[in-house]
């Protein structure tokens, strides 16, 4: 993971990926996956999402992953909240009210952190990274998480070559590949987005889709 790039959009504020509102997708959607109260939930690359929030407020536990300390010094500020504080060997952890912020590379997650996410909530994550890191990340993340873990995944599909990411484009095809050996793939939507997102189409992107997805881990 390029780790200067995304500290550097932080320090110099060009964060335009953050979103001032809860993603509508995911209040839509997420009732699917029938979590009991008190289920851990996986946010990685999670920023200062405001939808880390919202997930709380369903009575979840959440471990967000984000690799700024200003991304997440910010959300708990936003929140006005005051985290308790601690070093771990995957990164520093801040909690509060049931959130857990690990401020680290998604790539120092090991299996004991991650054996009670019973979901995944990943809008950010894949489409994120470039080609070559995203099958790392699936395998290294997502071949951690244990059966029976469910997740909703959000991506978008656009003619590459019109744009350079992030956030890159992640079609149905590669959807399956990374996933399919052991998830469960149910597509739950796919939208025309791009009417809704005049900076892509100002950047020369001619067709733009998001697609949400339910993943269920199998059993291997």
């Amino acid at each position: 993971m390029d780790t200067d790039f995304w500290l550097q959009r932080w320090a110099h504020g060009q964060t335009g990926f953050h979103q001032n509102r809860v993603m509508p997708l995911l209040q839509k959607h997420w009732p699917v996956l029938a979590l009991p109260v008190g289920s851990r939930v996986l946010v990685p690359l999670a920023g200062k999402s405001l939808d880390v929030a919202w997930l709380a407020a369903q009575g979840h536990h959440i471990l967000a992953v984000e690799l700024s300390p200003l991304a997440v010094e910010q959300f708990f500020a936003d929140h006005h909240l005051t985290p308790s504080v601690r070093d771990l060997p995957q990164g520093r952890l801040y909690q509060a009210e049931g959130i857990d912020y690990l401020c680290g590379d998604i790539f120092n997650l090991d299996a004991a952190m991650l054996a009670e996410c019973q979901a995944c909530y990943d809008r950010a994550a894949l489409i994120a990274l470039p080609p070559e890191l995203r099958a790392r990340y699936a395998a290294h993340v997502y071949g951690q998480l244990p059966a029976g873990c469910q997740t909703l995944l959000l991506t978008l599909d656009y003619p590459q070559a019109e744009m350079d990411g992030p956030p890159f484009a992640v079609p149905e095809t590669e959807v399956q590949a990374h996933f399919g050996a052991r998830w469960q793939i149910d597509r739950l939507e796919i939208r025309d987005v791009l009417a809704q997102e005049p900076k892509f189409a100002a950047r020369g992107v001619t067709r733009m889709h998001t697609t949400v997805y339910h993943l269920t881990a199998q059993t291997i």
